[in-house]
């Protein structure tokens, strides 16, 4: 059983920075590929960023040089690191694990980028 928490989520202005933190309980993060995923009002939900195990990462197109995916072992925590953020941006994200029966989601974390 794996219980994930996102945090970190909130009002930014566009342009700024927000650090997102998914933080595991119940079994070691560190052996579980994650996946952060995000849902605006209306739209299907989609990957953002992975992290395998072994600390590989893959961006989604509309990421790419803005976030980034990092992971912490020691404290159980995969963290969103996102920059340059767009009102594009704005959404519902989430994590989850990867390639795991069942898969285990998160509740999410409200970010939105506005002025």
């Amino acid at each position: 059983q794996v219980q994930l928490v996102e945090s970190g989520g909130g009002l930014v202005q566009p342009g700024g920075s927000l650090r997102l933190s998914c933080t595991g309980s119940g079994r070691f993060l560190v052996i579980y590929t994650i996946g952060w995923y995000r849902q605006a009002p209306g739209k299907q939900r989609e990957m953002v960023a992975i992290i395998t195990n072994g600390g590989s990462t893959i961006y989604a197109d509309s990421v790419k040089g803005r976030f980034t995916i990092s992971r912490d072992n020691a404290k159980n925590t995969v963290y969103l690191q996102m920059s340059s953020l767009k009102p594009d941006d704005t959404a519902v994200y989430y994590c989850r694990t990867e390639a795991t029966k069942p898969t285990y989601w998160g509740q999410g974390t409200q970010v939105t980028v506005s002025s």
